[in-house]
């Protein structure tokens, strides 16, 4: 049973290393033309203030055995990590407006969704994703290392356009980036707000959402997101050259991980184990779409 018990505890810290060395290979890959910063590559330097912020964070959650701050963590991470690379960025006279735009749209998008959370778990006084994390040093320690790299390649593409020495180029294709980070914003604070309304009423209780964004797509939320980031790669995506065009990995990774990872799968499995036995929620699951909304009812 020792053994056991140590060969989980082993295996939990080796993925956190695997993880952290796979996104530093992604960083280097990515960035090889970002401006320095005392003679240090700039995106690498948001890689490892991303991972060591988390790593400072773990430390007190893990003492007092709480997930009530994972969430507003990571997003106060893509708030320190962009603020940063725009103070790095916007020293000279003359500033990348571009880059700035890219910036305070991921910051407006990062405050939303961690208040909206971090409000929720206050509310509901837990997470039950945790439930059995959290008290094992070392899964717990390897989920807040999994949340760096989620905060560093989700937010790549935007990184590396900010740090590009020629700014971010604004052109059709910024325009068009905008608007898809527009339209899936929100996308995601409407549904959000709808899911949040309908469970206020006290007659929802243990129900399953049908109206709104709902009624169009059983996960418009993630949809939104999913949306937002792939607009966010194409405002920058003109300032790529050579192997930052890497960096599309970061909508494809929001995309992967929100379907097949933390979101979609897990969403899809608790509500059939909750309501498979429900005419009515076969038929939802049956005529709504699972991610993209449907256009006409």
């Amino acid at each position: 049973m020792w053994m056991g018990v140590m060969m989980k505890h082993l295996t939990n810290l080796a993925i956190a290393v695997g993880v952290f060395i796979f996104t530093k290979l992604y960083a280097d890959a990515i960035s090889f033309n970002s401006i320095e910063i005392s003679g240090v590559n700039l995106v690498g330097q948001l890689l490892v203030m991303a991972f060591v912020i988390q790593w400072i964070a773990y430390i007190p959650a893990f003492i007092l055995k709480t997930e009530k701050f994972y969430d507003l963590t990571g997003s106060l991470t893509y708030i320190t990590v962009i603020l940063f690379a725009l103070y790095s960025t916007n020293t000279s006279p003359t500033l990348d407006l571009g880059g700035l735009i890219i910036g305070v749209a991921i910051i407006i998008w990062a405050v939303r969704l961690g208040s909206f959370l971090f409000m929720r778990i206050h509310k509901d006084k837990k997470d039950g994703r945790f439930d059995s994390i959290k008290t094992s040093f070392s899964q717990f320690f390897m989920t807040w290392t999994l949340q760096g790299m989620w905060v560093f390649i989700c937010s790549s593409a935007a990184l590396v356009a900010i740090a590009n020495p020629t700014g971010v180029v604004i052109n059709s294709l910024f325009f068009i980036g905008l608007a898809l980070f527009t339209l899936g914003f929100a996308v995601e604070v409407i549904a959000d707000n709808q899911k949040t309304s309908f469970r206020s009423i006290p007659e929802n209780k243990d129900q399953f959402i049908n109206e709104g964004l709902w009624a169009r797509s059983r996960h418009p939320n993630y949809f939104g997101e999913i949306t937002l980031w792939t607009g966010i790669a194409v405002m920058g995506i003109s300032t790529f050259e050579g192997m930052n065009y890497l960096a599309i990995f970061s909508p494809i990774f929001s995309y992967l991980l929100l379907v097949y990872v933390s979101g979609v799968r897990m969403l899809e499995y608790r509500g059939h184990k909750k309501w498979g036995h429900l005419d009515e929620y076969n038929n939802y699951k049956k005529n709504t779409p699972k991610l993209i909304p449907k256009i006409f009812s």
